[in-house]
């Protein structure tokens, strides 16, 4: 029974088991069920809304994936001539492109084990990272390990964005595992590496990819960094400005723990992984990184700021010219729409600064540096002026000291290659650069340029041509215009190229005239004049350079260039080349001569110039070049001494300098016992020997201007320019110059003739038939109707035209005296100081004066002395004794009556003093009668 009873509570414990076990069991299986089903409802909803977060986008091709992910800015670089480097061009971010064989093993190490430590396993995400972030979202929690593989982060870089949201990083998880299926990891890796930020660089600029952070942290290539530094620069990215080691300035940040704390955590997780041993490990915490940051570094622009601005400036219009054209448009249509030119501007701008071009530049660094180590030391500029501006913080009117500025072009003439230039004195000061940007007056240099080298191209003048240099009065519409030359004085028939030597105005204008009706303005245009006006193609002080604008150095400087290239204009350029970051040429420069003058003409012109040099104007050159060239020059000074110029060339270079003040105001005339233009030459001979000193065979080549075929040297009459006679070689008339064998003279001189002339107050007649000999000159003789022919109108004084010294000695006018027709009236004469003294007759006609004495009263009289119009109206009394009167003689031979009469009698004692027989009374004139009408002496006759 008791067994019975135990049986039963065993099964019935069994079924209860049985029942408890099958409960917990289904119970399990529908718990189990429950939660698949949640996860896939989750995973639905998951994948639901993943959908809907990448619904819109659209899939990108490999082509679109691989443009965006190497589609990162790039620093573009800038190169002098021969290829030596300048620097980076300005931009906000600095980057340098590398390839993933020229980056330090250690540094692909320490980014994959501290950003990716599976980059070389996964597809482009980890899921697990990817449900840790999640949930460290969904937490709120304080550490945060992240979630993104070097894919995503590259992904997040270059195709999207780095806003914060579900959106962005399905967006981002999506193509990341797109990307896997089409690229490489190799790939991949070198794109990140160019694109992640590592802060500032020891100059303070901010810089992206791993070649910029290694020259800019540390001064190495990628390639050289060791282990410790690669782990130093691999724990940027993860917070680039909190533990950059550089300030914004430059400075090294007081606290660089953080970073240094960073970069112990970088080595820990290499060695963890397995990629350093402990003893790299060990001797990369011994090493001293602050020690090993790269020194500042100043951009080009702080070191040539002049140079890079005006690079940069071209290399936008080249690029937007480029630009424009693969758009179909020409530059004359940029030029025509303003708004247009400036879109391709604004293009060209942002593609220079992140498409990492390089530019190739015709500067050569040496010459640029020891040019501007002249201008800095140079002592002899000139006072500052002082000028009165309004402050534009105050509204006060300040005094603000303005100092005599600089502008400077070296050009090769047969390329048209920038080898150097001046800007200016300080660039901080004035960014204007004064060699390319400044325009003012070319005073006198615009006279070979505009003036005689057009008229010698049109065969109206030649170098011993003869131009009259006297006083010009022109009417125009706005009054008389009257043109002086710089010493206030005129000089007569010059040639033309004695005109040039001394840079005289008056023939320059003259010759102007000439030819103002055959628009030689178009000789300046051709020659690259880009500020040329309606209103100076009629001004005839266009001759001086008063142009409406003005010209910069460089304009005046390249068309100079054109006798430097015998006659054939090469535009001036700075860019050599621009060449895209994979190699390819986006611009090389093309030359595109243009000819504007003969060889004729310029060789004609460069010699007129040697003398302006050797004599003339620019004569004090030779003195202060430490070398011998074949210069050709010209100085200018503007109005009011506003500007000073000096422009040359030789069969090489051509180079200009300009000097004046910002805000036109005359120079001083001297400083430091130099004047104005002395200064500029000595400027201009200083900047050339530091160039010779660079480069002597450029600047100083032994050959010289080859006179080309064409030009003969021929003889000339210097009194007209033409075929010289034999009275003009009679007269030492003759003289020799170059010419154009199609200009040279053809008609013979018939302008002189041989005859006999008086001389009145300076002035020469011809004399006339009854006209006394003794009172006349014979020799050569000029005809007035040469005044005519040389396009004098009126002459106040024509023996202005003549020199009175050397071959002129014996030239004169045969002008006509005029006679009145009557005797002149008769003198009044004193005695004073043993002579006998008068004054000038007061009638025109009047050519000399005759002296009569006799022995004692009564005594018939005798002529003593003839006296011309021109010499010293006296006559020393060498006689004790005697009588005395004078007459007076016109040009056609007509004598006055007597003078008043002096008479001086035998002294009574021989102790008496003969040499002063005024003094005592028996030496008195006993009768002194003044019948004449003459004036009494004056000041200046005696």
């Amino acid at each position: 029974m008791e067994q019975e009873k135990q049986m039963f509570s065993l099964q019935k414990t069994l079924r209860y088991l049985r029942i408890t076990y099958e409960i917990g069991w289904n119970l399990f299986l529908i718990f189990i069920i429950l939660l698949i089903c949640a996860i896939c409802f989750a995973f639905g909803v998951g994948a639901g809304y993943f959908a809907s977060l990448v619904k819109d986008m659209p899939i990108p091709s490999y082509k679109e994936m691989k443009q965006d992910i190497y589609n990162y800015e790039e620093t573009t670089h800038i190169y002098f001539a021969n290829r030596v480097y300048l620097g980076s061009f300005r931009t906000d971010l600095e980057r340098e492109e590398v390839r993933l064989q020229d980056v330090s093993p250690y540094v692909i190490k320490a980014i994959i084990a501290t950003e990716d430590e599976y980059f070389y396993e996964h597809h482009g995400v980890v899921p697990k990272a990817i449900i840790r972030a999640l949930f460290q979202e969904a937490t709120n929690s304080s550490t945060r390990t992240g979630g993104s593989t070097l894919t995503q982060q590259l992904v997040k870089n270059q195709i999207l964005t780095n806003e914060v949201s579900f959106e962005r990083k399905a967006k981002e998880i999506l193509i990341a595992l797109r990307l896997e299926k089409f690229f490489r990891k190799d790939e991949i890796l070198e794109a990140y590496l160019n694109v992640v930020p590592f802060g500032r660089n020891s100059s303070g600029r901010n810089i992206a990819g791993i070649q910029a952070a290694a020259q800019g942290v540390f001064g190495v290539d990628a390639k050289d960094l060791n282990l410790a530094q690669a782990a130093f620069l691999a724990g940027l990215p993860q917070s680039p400005f909190g533990y950059t080691p550089f300030t914004s300035d430059g400075k090294v940040k007081d606290d660089l723990s953080p970073a240094l704390n960073r970069m112990k955590t970088v080595l820990n997780r290499m060695k963890r992984a397995g990629y350093i041993s402990d003893k790299q490990y060990e001797e990369a915490l011994q090493y001293n990184v602050a020690e090993h940051f790269a020194p500042p570094k100043p951009s080009p622009f702080e070191k040539y700021p002049w140079l890079t601005m005006e690079i940069e400036q071209r290399a936008k219009e080249i690029l937007a010219d480029v630009l424009a054209k693969k758009d179909g448009y020409e530059k004359k249509q940029l030029l025509e729409n303003t708004s247009l030119y400036h879109k391709y501007l604004a293009r060209a701008e942002k593609q220079l600064r992140q498409n990492g071009y390089e530019i190739y530049t015709t500067i050569d660094k040496d010459i640029y540096d020891h040019m501007q180590a002249v201008v800095a030391k140079y002592p002899y500029f000139g006072n500052d002026i002082i000028k009165y501006v309004k402050d534009e913080k105050t509204g006060k009117t300040i005094a603000k000291a303005e100092p005599v500025e600089v502008g400077a072009m070296l050009i090769e003439n047969k390329t048209g290659r920038i080898i150097s230039f001046v800007g200016g004195r300080d660039y901080h000061r004035q960014q204007l650069n004064h060699a390319t940007q400044a325009y003012r007056s070319n005073g006198s240099t615009m006279k070979p340029l505009l003036v005689y080298a057009p008229a010698m191209e049109m065969g109206v003048i030649q170098p011993g041509s003869v131009i009259p240099d006297v006083e010009l009065y022109v009417k125009t519409a706005s009054g008389t215009y009257s043109p002086k030359n710089a010493d206030r004085q005129t000089h007569g028939l010059v040639s033309a190229r004695r005109a040039l030597q001394y840079s005289y105005n008056i023939p320059a204008v003259r010759t102007y005239m000439k030819i103002i009706n055959q628009h030689p303005i178009t000789y300046l245009e051709k020659m690259g004049f880009t500020s040329l006006t309606k209103t100076d193609a009629t001004n005839l002080s266009m001759a001086l350079g008063a142009l409406t604008k003005g010209v910069t150095v460089e304009e005046n400087v390249n068309a100079y260039a054109t006798f430097g290239n015998y006659g054939t204009f090469v535009d001036a350029y700075l860019i050599e080349k621009i060449v895209s970051k994979d190699g390819q040429v986006v611009y090389e420069h093309k030359s595109n001569p243009v000819p504007v003058f003969s060889p004729q003409t310029s060789y004609l012109t460069i010699d007129m110039m040697r003398d302006v040099i050797r004599q003339g104007t620019a004569a004090a050159l030779p003195y202060y070049l430490k070398f011998q060239a074949d210069w050709a020059g010209k100085t200018g000074t503007g109005q009011d001494n506003k500007d000073a110029w000096f422009v040359a060339t030789n069969p090489n270079v051509t180079f200009g300098v300009w000097m004046g003040y910002d805000t036109p105001a005359p120079l001083q005339l001297k400083y430091k016992g130099l004047s104005y233009s002395k200064r500029n030459l000595l400027l201009w001979a200083q900047l050339m020997n530091a160039a010779y000193d660079v480069k002597p065979d450029l600047i100083a080549p032994k050959k010289r201007f080859n006179m080309p075929g064409g030009i003969v040297r021929r003889a000339y009459c210097t009194i007209s320019g033409l075929v010289p006679s034999g009275l003009c070689a009679k007269a030492g008339l003759v003289s020799y110059d170059l010419y154009n064998t199609k200009f040279t003279p053809k008609n013979g001189e018939t302008y002189l003739t041989e005859g006999i002339f008086v001389e009145v107050n300076g002035k020469r007649y011809a004399a006339l038939d009854t006209t006394p000999r003794e009172f006349t000159t014979r020799g050569v003789m000029l005809d007035e109707r040469l005044l005519s022919q040389l396009g004098i109108s009126h002459v106040r004084d024509v023996t202005k035209l003549l020199p009175k010294s050397g071959q002129w000695a014996t030239t004169l006018f045969a002008g006509q005296l005029p006679e009145n027709g009557k005797n002149p009236s008769p003198l009044t004469i004193h005695l004073i100081n043993g002579a006998i003294r008068w004054s000038s007759h007061y009638e025109n006609d009047v050519i000399g004066y005759r002296v009569y004495r006799s022995e004692r009263e009564g005594a018939p009289f005798r002529i003593v002395a003839t006296i011309k119009a021109g010499q010293p109206l006296s006559f020393p009394i060498r006689s004790a004794s005697g009588v005395y009167y004078v007459t007076a003689v016109d040009i056609a031979g007509k004598e006055s009556s007597r003078s008043n009469i002096i008479q001086l009698s035998e002294p009574k004692s021989s102790t008496s003093n003969p040499s002063k027989p005024e003094s005592s009374s028996p030496t008195k004139p006993s009768e002194e009668t003044n019948s004449g009408n003459a004036p009494p002496p004056t000041e200046s006759s005696q």
